[in-house]
């Protein structure tokens, strides 16, 4: 039985009024990339603290599971972020592709939803990536054993200083080979865009071989 509301968890009286802008079909292009490139650019150029935050979804045990993570790079072939090879979603990754993306910009009250297969890059790609990042960041990738249960927060201070000593002098740190970067390659992206009444804008673009095809779904 599902408990009695209070007055401080009862949320039934939220509302916001999706005013600020359309989304119709004469302005959606051929092909969804270019679409999420503009969407992306106004999302960093306006309100949003972290424009590449997405929510990952992933299955485990035929159940799906998320989390947030940084896009960091897409273009006509995929989306691509980076983590630990043996976190849970890599695991998941490891025994089902499957997976899909989800941003939402709640100060341009819009969002998007890709699906699609998710394969690791190249070491190359995931070396020049790795090697971009602030040094301490680097060593972060060693110390943790990401998603693993560990007994205290001493232990991931104590191992940090180890690694901070070991690469001291050492330039360029080597990539650990437990951790790199995925690309999710896109079967279908949904645009949607708040309007008012709940009678949002959603257009969703479908693979078709070597092309794309996008219909207007129903809010």
């Amino acid at each position: 039985m599902v408990g009695k509301s209070t007055k401080e968890n009862n949320l039934s009286g939220l509302r916001v009024n999706y005013d600020r802008g359309e989304l119709l079909e004469q302005n959606i292009g051929s092909e969804p990339i270019s679409l999420f490139s503009e969407w992306m650019e106004a999302a960093k150029s306006g309100e949003i603290k972290e424009p590449n935050a997405m929510v990952l979804s992933t299955i485990r045990d035929e159940k799906p599971t998320a989390r947030v993570v940084l896009l960091k790079g897409f273009d006509e072939k995929g989306f691509i972020f980076f983590t630990n090879y043996q976190s849970h979603k890599g695991i998941q990754l490891e025994k089902n592709p499957n997976g899909a993306i989800t941003f939402f910009w709640d100060a341009l009250q819009r969002q998007v939803r890709i699906e699609g297969i998710i394969e690791k890059v190249s070491e190359e790609e995931s070396d020049e990536y790795y090697h971009s990042r602030p040094k301490a960041s680097q060593i972060g990738a060693w110390v943790s054993k990401q998603s693993t249960v560990i007994e205290n927060r001493d232990i991931l201070e104590e191992k940090n200083t180890h690694f901070e000593e070991k690469y001291k002098d050492v330039t360029p740190i080597p990539r650990p080979p437990h951790w790199g970067g995925y690309i999710l390659k896109p079967t279908s992206i949904e645009f949607w865009q708040g309007r008012q009444s709940r009678l949002h804008d959603r257009i969703l673009f479908s693979k078709q071989e070597n092309s794309w095809q996008s219909e207007r779904l129903s809010p």
